[in-house]
């Protein structure tokens, strides 16, 4: 009963020092206000950068997982180079390759819209993008650069001067226009009339394992057979976009430094000392009987409510920034610069070790920073503070 009691007196002397806390505050409205405002801007651009990241990794991880095991490209004088028919034939009776085809693709720039598409073969397990000679299916980016629709004409002219009219079937979903913003789809034989190709080379070949753990033996076997190859795994591309995505978010944070400096210069201030009205308020709560844990406990508790309110409106804010409004301060720096921007809506993401270390680099330091002035002043005689 005795414990209960202690408990329940604890809370109470809680309750009220949080209400008094509450009410000191207000009485400095203006420079509370400040302070909350600067402190959820750099919380909001920090994690409008974390929440952008981590979900487009999972955006690109979740798109990558149709992608082949094995992407084989041949080198010539250290460059790629077209694929003959005959590697095809080399690797594809490796044992643990499920199916193995060639692929058509290739870049062109067309002058009058400026900008680069990706003309590509669909491949013959794709049904619902089959062609027949002198059709088109155009990625988002494309269709809305150019101003067509499905059933209009587009024409191309091809590196030769000759144009090839195609008319389109239909245009891709913007769901997937993070890696179809820029596409072109053809048929083969438009393909290699558009780049002058042979009928027996391919721009890469691609394999289907049976067993993904396989996959390095494999790309042994095939190494073996073909010595100027390069074998690229779907390990590979993960982690290839996995270190642009983290470049690009370390870029953008560098350019945040100054908010960040600005930040831990507050952070400074206020662990260097009290203002001169703090002190008389905390000489006058000693004066009338307040402890120094009341006292500390109190300051403990304005830091916290600065510092909770502030993160929590600022990861608020980004969460509606990057899912909502597709993060539009943020989306030239990390998605990349080019003509054809992709437009596409983040599938919520979050992560949790990531919120846990956004609050630790926020919210701590700040509340730890006003126990140092607060205890001096604490523990200082009332009437030598107050004078």
């Amino acid at each position: 009963m005795t414990a209960v009691t202690a408990r329940g007196s604890y809370m109470r002397r809680q309750l009220y020092l949080m209400d008094f806390t509450l009410s000191s505050m207000r009485r400095r409205w203006a420079r509370n206000l400040i302070l909350l405002l600067v402190y959820v801007l750099v919380v909001f651009l920090l994690a409008s950068v974390m929440f952008f990241s981590n979900a487009i990794r999972n955006e690109a991880a979740l798109l990558l997982k149709a992608a082949p095991e094995i992407t084989v490209q041949r080198l010539k004088m250290g460059r790629h180079d077209l694929v003959p028919l005959s590697y095809l034939e080399a690797i594809g009776k490796i044992r643990g390759v499920r199916k193995a085809e060639g692929r058509l693709w290739g870049y062109f720039y067309d002058r009058s819209s400026r900008a680069n598409y990706t003309l590509m073969v669909p491949g013959a397990d794709k049904a619902g993008l089959a062609l027949e000679k002198g059709q088109t299916i155009l990625g988002e980016g494309v269709a809305r650069l150019r101003g067509v629709e499905k059933g209009r004409i587009l024409t191309l002219p091809s590196p030769t001067g000759r144009p090839m009219v195609l008319r389109i079937k239909d245009i891709l979903s913007s769901e997937s226009a993070l890696v179809s913003s820029d596409l072109v789809l053809v048929s083969e034989e438009d393909f290699r009339r558009f780049f002058e190709l042979e009928p027996d080379v391919y721009t890469d070949l691609v394999l289907h394992v049976r067993n993904e753990r396989e996959v390095a033996t494999i790309v042994g076997k095939a190494s073996y057979r073909l010595p100027d190859a390069r074998f690229v795994t779907r390990n590979d591309i993960l982690r290839t976009y996995a270190s642009i995505f983290s470049w690009r978010e370390g870029i953008m944070l560098a350019l945040l430094g100054g908010a960040l400096l600005a930040f831990a210069i507050f952070v400074f201030d206020k662990a260097s000392g009290l203002s001169a009205e703090e002190k008389r308020e905390i000489g006058i709560l000693k004066a009338v009987g307040w402890e120094t844990g009341d006292v500390m406990a109190m300051k403990i508790w304005e830091g916290a409510f600065v510092s909770l309110t502030a993160f929590m409106m600022g990861t608020i804010a980004a969460y509606f920034h990057v899912f909502f409004l597709d993060a539009n301060l943020l989306q030239p720096i990390l998605q990349g610069w080019g003509v054809l921007y992709p437009k596409f809506s983040l599938m919520p993401s979050v992560d949790g070790l990531q919120l846990v270390t956004l609050a630790t680099f926020t919210i701590v330091p700040f509340t730890a920073a006003t126990l140092i002035p607060i205890w001096r002043a604490a523990i200082t005689d009332p009437e030598q503070v107050m004078r």
